[in-house]
């Protein structure tokens, strides 16, 4: 009696090894814009940004000097609410920065004096949405210079989280909701009122939360004023679990762009 033919399957036809389950499709972690020169942006970079609250400073511009000694980009707030309270804005493409580099600077004074804010951190690093005609600028160059404007010294920094029930949302719904929230963000930055600087923060917040932003401008009542318009929103009114604490100051030092 003849045999039917059998067909062998080795690891490379069936995309596992021999007897073993499938092997995982490889990430692409890249950040991804719109069409450029006829060809897809990627990146394989993303800015880390940082802000750190202390109290019971007698000198803040003082930390600005060490900063600038130590070739440390950034800005130093001073914060509305507390006559000693500071926070320190640093940023780098390399996370090591953190660590290798700004870690040994406040260790030194006049950090070192300072009565560290925990519950005041923040961390986060910016990312792409996937049609950014400047993929380069949208990471790099201009979450730089919205915290570098001399003209912008006003800032509110603060976290929020989404809620599940807002992932589980289908891409088009959304689009639909995020628009209604960057209508409003778009219309203060086009009349100068307020600019701002969205970070994600998934995996490296405390309390795990999904974003940071930075409000920033001219004077501080317009950063309140987009704050309250937010607040009818979808995103806000129906979807955040959390949002804050809030970070309030004036820059009293910025690094040179």
């Amino acid at each position: 009696m003849s045999q039917a033919p059998t067909h062998s399957h080795t690891p490379e036809t069936t995309g596992r090894p021999a007897g073993g389950p499938p092997r995982p499709e490889i990430p692409d972690l890249s950040e991804k814009g719109g069409m450029k020169d006829g060809q897809p942006q990627k990146l394989n970079e993303r800015l880390f940004m940082q802000l750190l609250a202390y109290t019971f400073c007698e000198n803040s511009k003082a930390l600005g000097q060490a900063m600038s000694a130590a070739g440390v980009e950034g800005v130093v707030y001073e914060h509305v609410s507390d006559p000693r309270g500071v926070a320190i804005l640093t940023y780098n493409k390399d996370p090591n920065f953190f660590i290798d580099t700004l870690r040994p600077l406040l260790h030194r004074e006049p950090f070192k004096s300072l009565a560290p804010q925990p519950q005041f951190t923040m961390m986060g690093r910016t990312y792409s949405l996937g049609y950014e005609p400047n993929l380069e600028d949208t990471l790099f160059e201009r979450p730089r210079r919205t915290a570098l404007n001399p003209a912008w010294p006003w800032a509110v920094w603060y976290p929020l989280r989404r809620s599940g029930t807002f992932e589980r949302l289908s891409k088009e719904e959304q689009m639909v909701i995020l628009r209604e929230h960057g209508t409003i963000g778009m219309a203060f930055g086009a009349g100068d009122f307020a600019h701002d600087i969205r970070l994600d923060c998934r995996g490296l917040d405390v309390n795990d939360n999904d974003f940071v932003v930075g409000l920033l401008g001219k004077e501080l009542f317009p950063l309140s004023a987009v704050v309250q318009s937010m607040r009818k929103t979808q995103q806000t009114a129906l979807y955040l679990t959390n949002l804050g604490p809030f970070w309030v100051g004036r820059a009293v030092w910025q690094s040179g762009m």
